[in-house]
């Protein structure tokens, strides 16, 4: 039979330290933030290294940089802690207006770029002390269907390393909760002036140089697909990893994008870019709010998924007015 570590002679204290260094990768902006001097972090991590046999961190003129033995303890450190959190959390009554619990939502950014404002300022009313941590998250491949792409994000919120994920989905499994916060559709976006804004046919956009959002670098996205049913294709200059950059690409160069009518609604004016139907049929999708069921029994993510649902609501009714009507472009600066 194996020995148990008596855990009755080990500061688990320790372990909050390490996450600290981790994340900031300098013991003077961890002793910031865990309200410690520098001094009481280095005399920590030295307990640390004996506790698990390794330096853990090295000093560089910037900071620290952690071993490898850090960055393998890394994950599990940082799973106890979140469950140790729900654990306390969950012992006294959630009251957002003293709460200074963080929060993690799943999103891609062309999602969390609609509902961040608001979100940040229904905190700023109703929970001045709670942080959020968003996580960007994407499908490895661009796809027609919603059906099963997302299985990967589902099993994180399972496994707590997101409270909640808001992603296109069409279907959600039982053991979770949804609600659904708005229909996104594709806009073909590109700068003022534009030359396919003057003749926004099919051979003219298959014509085009496009830029595509992939995590991966995939340059073939769902709408090669949606012309492949047609029997074309078209050339894909550039893939970035996220909308804003598209966003900021599109504005300045000749490279055009199908990107989600919402984001182009709230930023065409901050980044001067027009933007207007495509002339194919593209993906339609259902932006949802999913959590799950074991997840909202804590009182604090049940209140944080209606504070969500409660700022998307208020977003999307003023982005509404700025919704690009169809076949028409939205006004030059």
């Amino acid at each position: 039979m194996l020995n148990q570590i008596d855990l009755s002679r080990t500061d688990l204290n320790l372990l909050v330290l390490f996450e600290a260094v981790v994340e900031e990768r300098h013991v003077g902006q961890a002793a910031g933030r865990l309200s410690l001097s520098p001094s009481a972090v280095s005399h920590g991590l030295r307990r640390l290294r004996r506790l698990f046999n390794d330096p853990l961190f090295l000093r560089t003129p910037k900071g620290v940089v952690p071993t490898e033995r850090a960055l393998d303890l890394a994950g599990p450190v940082a799973e106890i802690l979140a469950r140790a959190r729900v654990v306390i959390g969950a012992a006294a009554p959630f009251d957002a207006a003293i709460s200074t619990r963080r929060f993690t939502v799943g999103a891609p950014d062309g999602v969390s770029a609609v509902f961040l404002l608001p979100l940040l300022a229904e905190l700023r009313r109703h929970g001045p002390g709670i942080d959020i941590s968003v996580r960007q998250i994407l499908p490895p491949r661009a796809v027609t269907t919603t059906d099963s792409v997302w299985e990967p994000v589902l099993a994180d919120i399972e496994a707590r390393a997101m409270d909640i994920a808001v992603v296109p989905a069409d279907k959600v499994p039982a053991r979770f909760t949804s609600r659904m916060l708005y229909e996104e559709d594709f806009v073909i976006t590109m700068r003022a002036g534009h030359p396919f804004g003057e003749d926004p046919t099919l051979d003219a956009f298959c014509r085009m140089q496009h830029l595509v959002v992939s995590l991966t670098g995939d340059a073939h996205g769902f709408v090669d697909d949606a012309l492949a049913q047609q029997g074309r294709s078209r050339r894909v200059v550039l893939t970035v990893p996220n909308f804003m950059v598209a966003l900021a690409i599109v504005a300045d160069t000749d490279l055009i994008a199908a990107l989600p009518k919402t984001l182009v609604a709230m930023h065409a004016q901050r980044f001067n870019v027009v933007s207007m139907e495509a002339p194919l049929p593209l993906v339609h999708s259902h932006i949802r709010a999913i959590a799950s069921k074991a997840a909202l029994m804590d009182a604090g993510v049940a209140w944080l998924f209606e504070m969500l649902g409660r700022a998307v609501t208020s977003q999307i009714s003023l982005a509404g007015n700025r919704l690009v009507p169809p076949h028409q472009t939205l006004p030059r600066r």
